[in-house]
């Protein structure tokens, strides 16, 4: 129920007072509240008699026992309810309800997991091995004439219909393996980003090097066909992938994916790491200079992950953090905090003198204090210096804070033509172990920024340390943007691959990073779902990498589950939890019991999920083979496709088979290689030998069925705790009228690996021998939404030795004219048979609304009404509901939310303030595409034919940020409403002004549902509406700001990497950049990037 309102009066420099119109707007709302809280007080005070007579309580119940009677007997005759109970009661006695150890559980899981991962380890360290030896073997040609697979250009061809240059066939198949994409499983191919020239002579010497990788993608994938993409990402920038695929440019012909960005690269080639940037804003950054410092900041963001820790200082005559939130401090270097730094950096400006000594003193001062706290990394430190010159004193600071040590690598960006200061640039890096670069143009920011990562990881390359990375759980669908393929949850293994030659050990080279991405998917394959209770969902974000357990089980409010984790330690802990179903319109109340241990030789911790009572018991039975051969083949019956009753994707034989399939070929001997689970299979025999019964009993009762006879039901279907699933038409296909519903396209009608069915799970929460219905809305271009069905469930339950285990669950699904013509029908009751109705629910002064237990309508006179939530139709009635107990008010919280931002247009088309707004609007779109259109053309016949190609994908790059998604993380709340159970009836009375309300409700029997009735003749449109809907977690603005600071501010604990690479003995320092070559760039094309700058900034 919406809170009372709040109001917040405040003045700034443009809005000093506030007008009679709001002060008038404020008086009226206060008073309406004021209005609905007495008359709320007034309708609780009357008596409830006052309403009898227009609206007798005998009548209601009448009523609601007639209908609840008549649909009590229609859905279990149909449903055959009654007599599953009946076979699972005459097999009692030989029954045993086994409690599940829910320790030797996730235990047994856990080795599971181990065991699959370490043959991704595997995989990954022959490619280690294989590259390093082809490096060492080969020998650099700066002549160097190859042709290879360019996954952009492969299938291409020219107007003459011949093959592009590198651009051969390739043949291409669709795969299941790999979502059904079209892959070449016997060759990998070669990627390249846009501004990665693809016949430079380090990138065809790489590609030729790595040819040798080709055998060992094919023999691990044979070794272990559990194996997904296989990669080698050169740091030269190249990016070669197995099994081979097309690549498509994005909208704009660019292809931005660079590997040396992501974040399983980040990770194995460098230790993690605390960075400071340092950007001069002084007057002479202004115009082109400051915009090549800013793609340089956004670049060097773009090579920060989960491990490393960040802030940003702008330095001028003074120093200020870019963000003051995060002032004396690093904060990690997550997707939010690099996308916000990076919008903030978009909006530096620049005005004085620079000072850098203040700026290096803040920026040692700050590490320092961290590294002394055991903050941060507790590894690298560096500062990133991006300035056009270094004019004062600068050597004192670093005599005192980081000679003779130099615990603290410099790194130095000279933006920029001017070479004047060029050498003390390079001083200030050789002296301080970093290195030197010179950024003159966009294009050179990318390849530049990259020379920092080489020397980060000079001291793990000499070392030879191999370190194994796993990455966090992450949502990746960037690999292959053009393909339809939706966001999947990942892990990455990498591992860094290293120059062995002994010319150039002191330089340590790295030449690459070799990974396989892990579906989480095939690892909770491992985990049998009959065993245990779904969790939360995790929800895909855009911009979004990663999320948080503390984000999911919301309820661990001291984070013990979450601590307990991250150490990886073994245990258990029990929490009441909410967890919300049907796209968050309803919640089950639960009590569950959370246990978890550590993954070996991963980072990882595993945590299983059973909920008390009935979730922590397995029913087990017995049964012979050949009976439960027997009814397997029945046609009405099929299994849990994502449930793993047989091992079906090692053996390339068996991939085609269906689990159903492939348990058939187990249990008759005709294929000994499969592996299979005997227990989850025993179970499956069992439930199909018990419920055999009702393929007859559905059929039987179809036969029965005229052709002239009211149409009931369309299906009558079942589903057991092993996956076991039996369903029956009594119409027809084509007269089927929610043709979705037990099929793969309604992921919630069914078992999948992420949980039970909804009807399953309702109906394990209702009542014994109660049945719970729900409404549900046809789908498709013709429908408009409109409910056309009701589903209707019970639960099973077995009870042996005291302990009760839900069987299965038994429901049908019927249409929706039928069950309200039932209603109808059953409101024309009115005591002995024959006797005059002296009230009907047809009467024009009566409204009668049959409601589930979250208030959703399933029957009203009004059509429009139907499966809208009560507090949307009536919200005086709603408000009543919940003020007398009836309902109540349950506050869900969504962590993993996007909102759109508070100054986010609601209207697609922004507002023009002013036909001058609408002028610059248009130049400045004018200004980019002419500026694009000019680099591109400027650049024709320069050295490479790519060079303009490499301009565009610079400049879409440097956008990219201006035009992501509006949607930000948020933390949002909505309210779901729940019938009390205790309350079965109640009546009362609505003061609504000039009239009252008169309202009855009373449940009916043996359902979650409830008859409503009350008399529409009063308006009380005064009361607001009752909404379900979402709302920001927000306070008054100040506060949400502090909210906010603080939750970027913190640092959750979390575990580190085990190893740290920072320096070396060896380590050549001197080896710390120099002049770097500039791009070969026309003197148009540095005019036009400098009018593009200063009509950006003009016209911002």
């Amino acid at each position: 129920m919406p809170g009372p309102p709040m109001f917040h009066l405040y003045s700034s420099s443009t809005h000093s007072r506030i007008s009679y119109s709001q002060w008038f707007m404020a008086w009226a709302s206060l008073w309406k509240t004021l209005v609905i809280l007495c008359l709320l007080l007034s309708s609780t005070s009357l008596s409830p008699t006052r309403g009898q007579a227009k609206i007798p309580l005998e009548t209601v119940k009448l009523w609601a026992d007639t209908f609840g009677r008549d649909l009590y007997d229609t859905v279990t005759k149909y449903s055959g309810s009654l007599l599953l109970q009946k076979k699972y009661k005459d097999v009692e006695p030989s029954l045993r309800i086994q409690e599940v150890d829910g320790l030797e559980l996730v235990r047994k899981f856990s080795e599971d997991m181990e065991t699959m991962l370490r043959r991704k380890v595997e995989a990954v360290k022959n490619l280690v091995e294989a590259a390093e030896e082809a490096d060492l073997n080969h020998e650099f040609n700066k002549s160097l004439v190859f042709d290879y697979y360019n996954s952009v250009l492969i299938n291409e061809r020219d107007a003459n219909g011949n093959y592009v240059e590198l651009g051969a066939e390739f043949v291409l198949e669709s795969n299941a393996h790999f979502s059904n994409l079209m892959v070449n499983t016997s060759l990998s191919n070669v990627q390249l980003p846009t501004n990665v020239y693809n016949k430079d002579p380090d990138i065809l010497n790489g590609v030729y090097m790595s040819e040798a990788l080709n055998p060992v993608f094919v023999e691990n994938f044979q070794r272990d066909p559990t194996l997904t993409w296989q990669y080698f990402g050169s740091s030269t920038g190249f990016f070669r992938i197995y099994p081979g695929i097309k690549w498509t440019p994005d909208e704009n012909g660019v292809i931005a994916f660079d590997c040396r960005n992501r974040g399983w690269y980040i990770q194995a080639a460098t230790s993690p790491k605390d960075i400071v940037i340092l950007i001069d804003t002084s007057g002479s950054m202004k115009g082109l200079r400051m915009t090549i410092a800013k793609h340089t900041i956004s670049t060097i963001l773009d090579t920060l992950g989960e491990n490393d820790f960040v802030n940003i200082i702008a330095y001028n005559d003074y120093i200020h953090y870019i963000e003051p939130c995060f002032k004396g401090i690093l904060v990690q270097a997550d997707r939010d905090n690099r996308e916000h730094f990076k919008q903030l950096v978009d909006e530096l400006m620049v005005k004085g003198v620079g000072v850098v000594d203040q700026a290096l003193r803040e920026a040692f001062q700050i590490l320092n204090q961290f590294q002394e706290a055991r903050q941060g990394s507790l590894c690298n430190q560096a500062i990133m210096l991006i300035t056009d010159g270094a004019v004062e004193d600068y050597e004192p600071v670093f005599e005192k804070y980081n000679w003779p040590d130099r615990k603290v690598r410099v790194f130095t960006y000279l933006i920029g033509r001017e070479v004047t200061f060029a050498d003390r640039m390079k001083w200030i890096a050789c002296n301080n172990k970093g290195y030197y670069t010179q950024i003159s143009t966009l294009a050179d920011a990318q390849e530049n920024v990259m020379e920092y990562l080489h020397v980060l990881s000079r001291p793990m390359v000499i070392n030879h340390d191999h370190d194994i990375t796993w990455t966090e759980a992450y949502m990746d669908s960037k690999l292959f943007t053009s393909q339809a393929q939706s966001l999947m949850l990942l892990t990455t293994v990498a591992m860094p691959v290293f120059s062995k030659k002994n010319e150039t050990r002191s330089h340590g080279i790295l030449l690459g990073v070799v990974g396989s991405d892990v579906a989480l998917r095939e690892l909770m394959k491992l985990a049998p779902r009959y065993k245990y209770r779904e969790g939360k969902k995790l929800k895909p974000k855009p911009n979004y990498n990663s999320v948080d357990l503390s984000e999911v089980e919301w309820e661990d409010r001291a984070e013990i589950l979450r601590t307990a984790m991250i150490k990886g330690e073994t245990g258990s802990l029990s929490m009441d939890v909410k967890v919300p179903l049907d796209k968050g319109k309803r919640v089950l109340f639960l009590t569950n019991d959370y246990f978890f241990t550590d993954i070996s030789d991963t980072p990882f911790s595993l945590g299983v999920v059973l909920s008390q009572g009935h979730g922590e018991y397995i029913l087990l039975g017995n049964t012979s083979v050949e009976e439960g051969l027997h009814d397997l083949l029945h046609p009405d019956l099929t299994l849990a496709n994502d449930w793993i009753y047989c091992i079906t994707d090692i053996d390339p034989d068996h991939r085609k088979l269906s689990q159903l399939e492939a348990m058939l070929r187990f249990l008759t001997g005709e294929d000994p290689d499969l592996e299979c689970d005997e227990e989850l299979v025993r179970e499956v025999l069992f439930d199909a030998v018990v419920t055999a019964p009702m393929e007859a009993y559905w059929t039987a009762l179809a036969l029965n069925i005229s052709e002239e006879s009211e149409r009931v039901a369309d299906v009558a279907f079942l589903g057991t705790r092993a996956g076991l699933l039996r369903s029956t038409l009594f119409v027809g296909s084509e007269k089927v009228s929610d043709k979705k519903f037990l099929t793969a396209e309604d992921e919630a009608s069914v078992f999948t690996m992420d949980h039970f069915p909804l009807w399953y799970r309702q109906a394990a929460e209702q009542p014994a021998g109660s049945f719970v219905f729900n409404l549900r809305l046809a789908e498709g271009p013709e429908s408009l939404g409109e409910p056309v069905v009701v589903t209707a469930s019970t639960a099973v339950a077995v009870t042996v030795d005291k302990k009760t285990a839900i069987a299965a669950a038994v429901g049908i699904q019927m249409r929706l004219e039928f069950l309200q013509r039932m209603f109808w029908a059953a409101t024309q009751q009115c005591g002995a048979v024959g006797e005059p109705c002296p009230r009907s629910c047809q009467d024009s002064d009566l409204d009668c609304f049959v409601i589930d237990n979250n208030g959703f309508i399933l029957i009203s006179e009004r059509s429009q009404e139907i499966g809208r939530f009560l507090g949307e139709v009536d919200g005086a009635l709603m408000t009543q509901l919940l003020s007398t107990g009836v309902f109540s008010q349950v506050t869900m919280y969504d962590y993993q939310a996007m909102c759109k931002p508070p100054n986010q247009h609601h209207s697609a088309a922004r507002p023009l303030a002013s036909p001058i707004s609408a002028l610059l609007t248009a130049i400045r779109w004018l200004a980019n595409e002419l500026l694009l259109f000019l680099l591109e053309w400027s650049t024709w016949g320069s050295q490479h034919a790519d060079t303009g190609a490499e301009a565009k994908a610079v400049f879409h790059h440097s956008h990219k940020h201006k035009k992501q998604d509006t949607l930000q993380p948020c933390d949002t709340e909505y309210p779901v409403f729940v019938h009390q159970r205790a309350i079965q009836e109640a009546n009362g009375i609505l003061e609504c002004g000039a009239c009252q309300k008169i309202f009855v409700i009373q449940q009916i029997p043996n359902s979650n549902l409830l008859l409503l009735v009350t008399d529409p003749t009063c308006d009380c449109s005064i009361f607001p509406l009752v909404l379900q809907e979402a709302t920001e977690v927000k306070l008054n603005p100040a506060h949400n700001a502090s909210v906010k600071c603080d939750r970027m501010r913190s640092q959750k604990l979390r575990r580190r990497p085990d190893s740290c690479h920072a320096f070396h003995p060896e380590e050549n320092a001197q080896d710390c950049g120099g002049t770097s070559d500039t791009s070969a760039s026309l003197p148009l094309l540095l005019l036009l990037l400098g009018t593009w700058a200063l009509l950006t900034q003009l016209l911002r």
